[in-house]
């Protein structure tokens, strides 16, 4: 099955690194190194690591009013987006649900860059083209794109693009020595860092001059899991799907005043006759709500676990959608849906663990504070 694998540009250089491959969205992709999850995760929220998120979908989109017209399709302001700054985004169904989350920055140049899942790329290519098309549509397939996280990222990555006066959520085109860098302080640790997009052909180099210095540590599959779950973040296909809507996936916040009940561009996107009222406060207590979960044990509560509201109860109110330990916090954390009138922090619920009922609390999100750079 590995030969069908699709490769990023960084294959070889994993190996080299001793990385375990595993399969991860058609790409064969690294899960981690020597070091191991634990020391990757720790290392990161210490220094600065490097990950390979290459299979992520870059594309980019030109129209003369392309802001505007991408407003159609996601419940977020573009048309105020400033030059070279970045927003975090989501493309909605009628009924509310949530098709792909994405970034969307505009460049200097007019264009839109967005980067998408790599779950969902043809899908979110598919629904631009058809929806917008008076857009030019561009996938971008010759760069690879390159994360580095933590708080050494900037001391190491500034010592090849001057990126220090970035601001979080900024985004910049860099002239180096390998080529155009197309560069964002963004990530999904809850760390300071950079999304940076390089040309295939100069990735390697790039890495490797990375890893090269003393802050740098490549970090695979497994660790970018544990710390984007301390960090409150969702994994499209588990902590949000088309079966979510915005409101009750914690993701209010990314609606911008602009586009909310009452304001200048309210609505005209799909599912905005769903999400509106929630918006506006139209809150029902058995609508479910994404909730944070501290199993009170040791042992961890994973993604499909059900959620019981007493020890006894023979049907779930609920279910988890992510779980491991949580190497910054030193114990268990899950990320779950739970009926709203469950949701508050303190709530001890029930989860089925091979059999056995554990109880875990509700906490707040995130389990750890995010460290970006305003």
């Amino acid at each position: 099955m590995t030969d069908q694998l699709k490769k990023t540009p960084l294959h070889a250089l994993h190996l080299e690194l001793g990385a375990r491959m595993v399969p991860f969205a058609g790409y064969e992709m690294p899960v981690q190194y020597k070091a191991g999850v634990m020391k990757e995760h720790l290392h990161t929220r210490e220094a600065a690591g490097l990950f390979d998120v290459s299979h992520m979908g870059q594309v980019l989109l030109d129209a003369d009013s392309v802001a505007l017209d991408l407003e159609r399709l996601v419940p977020q302001a573009l048309a105020n987006l400033g030059d070279r700054r970045q927003r975090y985004a989501f493309f909605t169904a009628e009924d509310g649900g949530i098709l792909d989350d994405l970034m969307v920055a505009r460049r200097r140049d007019g264009h839109l860059f967005m980067v998408v899942n790599a779950s969902r790329r043809a899908f979110d290519l598919d629904h631009m083209r058809r929806n917008l098309p008076q857009a030019n549509v561009i996938e971008i397939t010759d760069r690879a794109l390159i994360a580095i996280q933590g708080p050494r990222a900037e001391t190491a990555l500034d010592r090849i693009a001057p990126v220090a006066d970035m601001a979080f959520m900024d985004i910049g085109v860099f002239p180096s020595e390998f080529g155009s860098l197309w560069v964002s302080r963004s990530g999904y640790t809850g760390e300071d860092g950079f999304e940076v997009s390089v040309e295939s052909g100069r990735a390697d180099d790039f890495a490797r001059a990375l890893l090269a210095m003393d802050e740098v540590a490549p970090v695979g599959l497994g660790a970018r899991d544990s710390l984007r779950l301390e960090a409150g973040l969702c994994l499209y296909g588990n902590d949000i799907d088309t079966t979510t809507d915005p409101v009750q996936a914690g993701l209010a916040w990314a609606i911008q005043k602009a586009r909310r009940p009452g304001g200048v561009r309210a609505g005209k996107y799909p599912g905005d006759t769903v999400i509106g009222p929630k918006l506006a406060g139209d809150a029902d207590p058995e609508d479910k709500r994404r909730v944070g979960l501290v199993p009170e044990g040791r042992a961890p509560m994973r993604d499909g676990v059900e959620l019981f509201e007493a020890e006894s109860d023979s049907h779930p109110v609920g279910r988890v959608t992510s779980g491991a330990f949580g190497p910054s916090v030193g114990h268990p954390i899950s990320m779950g849906y739970l009926p709203l009138r469950l949701s508050a922090a303190g709530t001890r619920v029930w989860g089925e663990v091979r059999g056995k009922r554990l109880a875990a609390r509700v906490a707040g999100l995130p389990f750890r504070p995010s460290t970006y750079k305003r």
